[in-house]
């Protein structure tokens, strides 16, 4: 879907319930990811990641899955599937769409680590998916890269009716177009069939926490 740049505010997700205050000035935001390194660095995390965790300061690792998501910053796969350092490898872009990079960073996990499995992870109230809506209403999407976003997720959205009732609809079905663009490269197809890599997708309820399993 091709088009002129529309309206910033086409792109807005809003604010989510009990989000932490958006920073007013432009230091604000290192200082807070400083700090953290900071907490972490003395043994006293806030979130829960600990540096004296065994696979925090190896020089190798070994991750046993990949996690494919959305960048949103609700849903951080390492908390939101309680996993440590060492145990998962992420990509995350804007709804989950995956560039040549993207692509050629799954492969890297597959055939380099040989991760045995790999999630897809659509979410609830995705932001990307709704733009998308959003944009295919108006009829004027968004123009630079973040067209392309709106390209690959148009697919999955339907024509018509609630606009948040389609976006809810077509976190399942972009999961399963993603599921199925991984499956189509080669080094993941042969492993597949080998029965050494699986590759599943899945959905995160914002609201609840629960992660649950499509297609199965």
């Amino acid at each position: 879907m091709k088009g002129a740049p529309v309206a910033d505010e086409s792109l807005s997700v809003g604010t989510a319930r009990g989000a932490a205050p958006f920073p007013l000035d432009t230091a604000t935001p290192l200082a807070q990811l400083l700090a953290g390194n900071q907490r972490f660095v003395a043994g006293k995390p806030r979130y829960g990641h600990h540096v004296d965790a065994p696979a925090a300061r190896t020089p190798s690792h070994r991750p046993w899955a990949l996690v494919v998501g959305c960048l949103d910053s609700r849903v951080p796969p390492e908390a939101v599937l309680d996993q440590d350092f060492g145990s998962i490898v992420v990509v995350r872009t804007g709804g989950h769409v995956l560039d040549e990079a993207g692509l050629g960073s799954v492969e890297f996990a597959v055939c380099v680590f040989g991760v045995p499995l790999v999630l897809v992870l659509g979410h609830q109230y995705c932001g990307a998916i709704a733009a998308t809506v959003r944009a295919i209403d108006s009829g004027t999407p968004p123009g630079g890269a973040i067209g392309r976003l709106v390209d690959e997720i148009e697919p999955a959205v339907d024509r018509g009716g609630d606009e948040a009732e389609r976006a809810d609809r077509a976190v399942g079905r972009h999961v399963a177009r993603t599921v199925s663009k991984l499956s189509e490269l080669a080094s993941v197809r042969e492993r597949v069939a080998a029965g050494t890599l699986e590759i599943v997708g899945a959905r995160y309820e914002v609201d609840t926490g629960q992660v649950t399993v499509l297609g199965r």
